[in-house]
């Protein structure tokens, strides 16, 4: 593998990561709403069930799905519907920050399966590897997706920080209320985007 790539490589990783997308709006929302530590959970889970779902492009999952259109429509139809699912619960929400208690918080196997879920995760996977990897070359891809794990972290950790700054201005519940509607309609935008794309 050419080292030259490896900045390419990590200018993609980057621009995939911290692009918004509906993982991100989990991110920012859990920022808001539950202590810093459960945000950080739902975020390790997203960023290993990301590298694992980039794998296994790497390795040829991408291709076998092409060849079987039905699972594909079915994943991204289960994946609308997890999204949805999301959206309606952060618009009924009703503002009150947790005390002490973050039971509800999305957590690390929502994260993991949020991104197996994603069409923005699966189209990150295979054009990421498509563009800087060369057939099903296993120490390539292992190589990108090392480059990946800390950079998506880093990048689904920012949107966390930055509920976290916005809960400092968000104590009233109506405040909240309108941030979460407001999360959870675009949320709900992205779900028809993937529909209509």
């Amino acid at each position: 593998m050419n080292l030259s790539l490896l900045l390419p490589m990590s200018a993609f990783a980057l621009a995939a990561s911290i692009s918004p997308g509906p993982v991100n709006l989990v991110c920012l929302s859990s920022g808001t709403r539950y202590p810093l530590v459960r945000g950080l959970v739902f975020v390790s889970g997203a960023t290993l069930g990301f590298i694992a779902l980039f794998i296994a492009v790497g390795l040829g999952l991408y291709s076998l799905l092409a060849m079987a259109p039905g699972i594909n429509e079915a994943l991204r139809w289960a994946g609308v519907a997890f999204l949805l699912y999301l959206s309606v619960r952060l618009f009924r929400d009703d503002g009150r920050l947790p005390e002490g208690d973050a039971q509800r918080a999305p957590g690390f196997m929502t994260g993991a399966l949020m991104q197996w879920l994603n069409p923005k995760a699966w189209l990150a996977s295979a054009s990421g590897i498509g563009a800087y990897t060369s057939g099903h070359d296993l120490q390539q891809v292992l190589l990108f997706a090392a480059l990946y794990l800390p950079i998506c972290w880093l990048s689904l950790g920012s949107w966390v920080y930055a509920g976290a700054f916005l809960r400092r201005y968000v104590h009233r519940p109506a405040v909240l209320v309108t941030l979460n509607r407001s999360l959870a309609v675009l949320l709900a935008a992205s779900c028809v985007y993937l529909l209509l794309g």
